[in-house]
Protein backbone atom coordinates (compact mmCIF):
# COMPACT_ATOMS: atom_id res chain seq x y z
CA UNK A 1 0.00 0.00 0.00
CA UNK A 2 1.13 3.54 -0.74
CA UNK A 3 0.00 6.55 1.26
CA UNK A 4 0.82 10.16 0.30
CA UNK A 5 0.47 13.31 2.37
CA UNK A 6 2.22 16.61 2.91
CA UNK A 7 3.05 18.99 5.69
CA UNK A 8 3.73 22.70 5.43
CA UNK A 9 6.33 24.65 7.34
CA UNK A 10 6.68 28.35 8.04
CA UNK A 11 10.11 29.70 8.96
CA UNK A 12 10.98 32.90 10.77
CA UNK A 13 14.71 33.30 10.05
CA UNK A 14 17.03 33.06 7.06
CA UNK A 15 18.64 29.93 8.54
CA UNK A 16 16.46 27.82 10.77
CA UNK A 17 16.50 24.23 11.93
CA UNK A 18 12.94 23.01 12.49
CA UNK A 19 12.24 19.66 14.15
CA UNK A 20 9.43 18.03 12.15
CA UNK A 21 9.58 14.59 13.79
CA UNK A 22 6.23 14.92 15.60
CA UNK A 23 4.47 16.22 12.46
CA UNK A 24 5.71 13.20 10.50
CA UNK A 25 4.73 10.82 13.28
CA UNK A 26 1.23 12.35 13.30
CA UNK A 27 0.84 11.53 9.61
CA UNK A 28 1.97 7.95 10.27
CA UNK A 29 -0.52 7.70 13.15
CA UNK A 30 -3.36 8.78 10.84
CA UNK A 31 -2.85 6.01 8.24
CA UNK A 32 -3.18 2.24 8.29
CA UNK A 33 0.43 1.30 7.50
CA UNK A 34 2.13 -0.50 10.40
CA UNK A 35 5.52 -1.17 8.83
CA UNK A 36 7.29 0.06 5.78
CA UNK A 37 9.27 3.11 4.80
CA UNK A 38 8.57 6.82 4.63
CA UNK A 39 10.24 9.22 2.24
CA UNK A 40 10.35 12.84 3.40
CA UNK A 41 11.02 15.23 0.50
CA UNK A 42 11.31 19.02 0.51
CA UNK A 43 10.03 20.61 -2.69
CA UNK A 44 12.31 23.64 -2.33
CA UNK A 45 15.84 24.05 -3.66
CA UNK A 46 16.88 26.31 -0.77
CA UNK A 47 16.01 23.90 2.01
CA UNK A 48 17.02 20.45 3.19
CA UNK A 49 15.84 17.43 5.15
CA UNK A 50 18.27 15.78 7.57
CA UNK A 51 18.29 13.32 10.46
CA UNK A 52 20.48 14.02 13.46
CA UNK A 53 20.50 14.73 17.18
CA UNK A 54 18.36 17.57 18.51
CA UNK A 55 20.88 19.09 20.92
CA UNK A 56 21.17 22.88 21.04
CA UNK A 57 24.98 23.02 21.01
CA UNK A 58 25.23 20.57 18.12
CA UNK A 59 22.68 22.53 16.09
CA UNK A 60 24.63 25.76 16.64
CA UNK A 61 27.86 23.97 15.67
CA UNK A 62 26.13 22.66 12.54
CA UNK A 63 25.03 26.15 11.48
CA UNK A 64 28.49 27.62 12.12
CA UNK A 65 30.26 24.79 10.26
CA UNK A 66 27.92 25.05 7.29
CA UNK A 67 28.52 28.80 7.08
CA UNK A 68 32.30 28.22 7.32
CA UNK A 69 32.15 25.81 4.38
CA UNK A 70 29.76 27.92 2.29
CA UNK A 71 29.86 31.57 3.37
CA UNK A 72 26.90 33.87 2.68
CA UNK A 73 28.82 36.35 0.54
CA UNK A 74 31.39 34.92 -1.81
CA UNK A 75 30.66 36.66 -5.15
CA UNK A 76 28.61 33.69 -6.35
CA UNK A 77 27.43 33.87 -9.96
CA UNK A 78 23.86 32.92 -9.01
CA UNK A 79 23.60 35.96 -6.70
CA UNK A 80 23.06 38.10 -9.79
CA UNK A 81 19.61 36.48 -10.07
CA UNK A 82 18.26 36.51 -6.52
CA UNK A 83 21.11 36.82 -4.01
CA UNK A 84 20.70 33.35 -2.46
CA UNK A 85 23.40 31.24 -4.08
CA UNK A 86 24.75 30.17 -0.69
CA UNK A 87 21.33 28.72 0.18
CA UNK A 88 21.23 26.67 -3.02
CA UNK A 89 24.80 25.45 -2.51
CA UNK A 90 24.10 24.40 1.09
CA UNK A 91 21.05 22.47 -0.12
CA UNK A 92 23.22 20.65 -2.67
CA UNK A 93 25.43 19.40 0.15
CA UNK A 94 22.64 18.54 2.61
CA UNK A 95 20.07 16.97 0.29
CA UNK A 96 16.34 17.31 -0.13
CA UNK A 97 15.08 14.01 1.27
CA UNK A 98 15.44 11.22 3.80
CA UNK A 99 13.92 7.73 3.82
CA UNK A 100 13.23 6.19 7.22
CA UNK A 101 11.85 2.75 8.17
CA UNK A 102 8.53 2.48 10.00
CA UNK A 103 8.08 -0.29 12.59
CA UNK A 104 4.84 -0.76 14.54
CA UNK A 105 3.55 2.64 13.28
CA UNK A 106 6.64 4.45 14.63
CA UNK A 107 9.57 6.12 12.90
CA UNK A 108 12.49 3.72 13.36
CA UNK A 109 15.00 6.39 14.31
CA UNK A 110 17.61 6.26 17.04
CA UNK A 111 16.96 7.37 20.60
CA UNK A 112 18.58 10.77 20.07
CA UNK A 113 17.61 11.28 16.43
CA UNK A 114 15.10 13.75 15.05
CA UNK A 115 14.01 14.68 11.54
CA UNK A 116 14.72 18.29 10.63
CA UNK A 117 13.60 20.69 7.95
CA UNK A 118 16.50 23.07 7.33
CA UNK A 119 15.46 26.50 6.10
CA UNK A 120 18.31 28.04 4.15
CA UNK A 121 16.60 31.09 2.59
CA UNK A 122 13.93 32.28 4.97
CA UNK A 123 11.82 33.55 6.36
CA UNK A 124 9.30 31.72 4.19
CA UNK A 125 5.70 30.60 4.48
CA UNK A 126 4.08 27.42 3.24
CA UNK A 127 7.18 25.36 2.55
CA UNK A 128 5.86 22.02 1.32
CA UNK A 129 7.23 18.68 2.44
CA UNK A 130 5.91 15.65 0.55
CA UNK A 131 5.53 12.41 2.51
CA UNK A 132 5.28 9.06 0.76
CA UNK A 133 4.72 5.96 2.87
CA UNK A 134 5.09 2.51 1.35
CA UNK A 135 4.23 -0.51 3.46
CA UNK A 136 1.56 -2.76 4.88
Amino acid sequence: MIFKDKITINSSKRFEIIDITSKIQSVIDENTINRGIINIFSKHSTSAIIVNENEKGLLLDFERSLNDIIPNDNSYKHDIIDNNADSHLKSFFLGSSESIPINDKKLAIGTWQSVFFIELDGPRNNRTIELTIIGD
